[in-house]
């Protein structure tokens, strides 16, 4: 099966699941999100483990940054995710690895924050007192269509790399097509809803555009250091659940504090 149809057999398998489970939101929703989260770390042990990364502390502190969210909104969200901090200099306390405490324990929390806190953003759209499965549905949805845009943009008419080091697969061209995909979905979803004004929603379109590929680059700078390809081979064609979900992590809290500016 070739890399292309795996990728289109994995979205039309998963996308209706996830939107479904968003309609539902609540606990389904973090049900589903926190497996995600879970399985992401544990791709990001894989690639990190030359840190030696507390994995215990990460996961009980990216759960706990997910339950904050869910029960109390972002103070509680960035409660959780602090005491992963305590939780990895208590494990490295005990360890008897040789790997450097600061190594370790950096690792470990940029693990809890960039993934748990991440994707808890998620959450708090979703819960948002007015609109919350809007705002969820349109972030998805436009991210999604910016990150399909770009990678056929770039297929089909890409010529300048973007960060040729880094992802050499990704171009400005590639950019472009994604920015406008982004953009019209942001403005369409939202045109008429009541929700914000027409500009508001192409601003939000702005911030996904760049958020999302920002996320994406992030990603591969650490697949980089770690010299592999993918983050996983769980969804095929889309490589790991980190590699599916790497935009998000930058594009959930973009997009919460930009559709907060314009609503409060």
């Amino acid at each position: 099966m070739s890399s292309l149809v795996s990728r289109l057999l994995v979205a039309v398998l998963l996308l209706p699941l996830v939107l479904g489970f968003v309609w539902l939101g609540g606990w389904w929703l973090f049900a589903l999100i926190a497996l995600a989260a879970l399985i992401s770390l544990h791709e990001y042990w894989l690639m990190a483990r030359s840190l030696a990364p507390l994995a215990p502390a990460g996961y009980i502190g990216a759960i706990l940054a997910l339950l904050g969210a869910e029960l109390s909104g972002v103070d509680w969200l960035v409660g959780g995710a602090l005491l992963t901090f305590a939780l990895a200099f208590l494990l490295k306390a005990i360890s008897a690895a040789r790997a450097a405490a600061t190594a370790a324990v950096s690792g470990t929390v940029m693990g809890a924050f960039w993934i748990g806190a991440g994707l808890g953003f998620l959450l708090l759209l979703r819960d948002l007192p007015q609109h919350g499965r809007l705002a969820l549905y349109t972030v998805l949805i436009a991210v999604w269509a910016g990150d399909t845009f770009a990678y056929f943009g770039g297929r089909l008419v890409g010529r300048h790399k973007m960060a040729p080091s880094t992802s050499p697969g990704k171009t400005w061209e590639g950019f472009l097509f994604g920015t406008a995909a982004t953009i019209f979905v942001s403005f369409v979803a939202l045109y008429k809803q009541h929700f914000v004004s027409i500009p508001a929603s192409i601003v939000l379109g702005v911030v996904l555009a760049v958020a999302g590929p920002l996320g994406d680059l992030f990603e591969s700078l650490l697949k980089r250091d770690a010299g592999v390809k993918d983050s996983g081979t769980l969804l095929g064609g889309h490589g790991g659940m980190l590699d599916r979900l790497d935009a998000f992590f930058f594009a959930a809290p973009a997009a919460y504090f930009t559709i907060l500016a314009f609503t409060s």
